[in-house]
């Protein structure tokens, strides 16, 4: 299988204004109260940890802007093996330029050394984002306490809800301020 590309870039500063529905770590699956949540977003956002490209399929009968990133769990041996050309075209972090700022899509597995330097390191590397997107730990993390934000929307599936069950985030963004609402299904 050859090697997909690292990073990808997208321009949607087409959106004066928008609705960004974003999730993560579904492993195959979205609880339907997620997608509920989607239903009217204007660009979805998917951090990783997609599980196959059925839930790709799913997100664009949602929304015709969505963009994913793999996760450590999106590989040719967890996917289908009908499904592995798709899996080529996912990047590993994506760059999506908005009005108003940038958002960096990550799975952030290959940033996580312990917990508590995680965010400090997404920040360093990511320093020209206004928000930064991660998953891979299914903690629903929404931190805005400096820029550039670090938010994890937590598992939108099955696999280690945590305690609190499925989670997902909106972004609404505009040229001037961005706001983000955290859901909890």
């Amino acid at each position: 299988m050859q090697k997909r590309q690292y990073t990808n870039q997208y321009d949607l500063s087409k959106y004066s204004d928008a609705k960004i529905g974003v999730l993560s770590d579904t492993h195959s699956y979205i609880n339907p109260k997620i997608a509920a949540h989607l239903a009217d977003c204007d660009i979805i956002l998917h951090a990783g940890d997609i599980g196959s490209f059925t839930v790709i399929k799913q997100l664009r009968e949602i929304c015709k802007d969505v963009i994913c990133v793999c996760g450590n769990n999106d590989n040719a041996w967890q996917w289908h093996q009908g499904e592995h050309n798709e899996l080529k075209t996912i990047p590993q972090i994506a760059e999506v330029s908005l009005a108003g700022g940038m958002i960096i899509i990550t799975h952030g597995d290959e940033y996580y050394a312990d917990y508590e330097s995680w965010h400090t390191q997404l920040r360093e590397n990511f320093s020209n984002a206004k928000a930064i997107v991660y998953g891979h730990s299914h903690r629903f993390v929404c931190d805005q306490s400096q820029q550039p934000w670090v938010l994890n929307p937590g598992a939108a599936g099955e696999t280690r809800t945590q305690k609190h069950g499925v989670s997902c985030l909106h972004i609404y963004t505009d040229s001037q301020d961005w706001k983000v609402k955290e859901i909890r299904a």
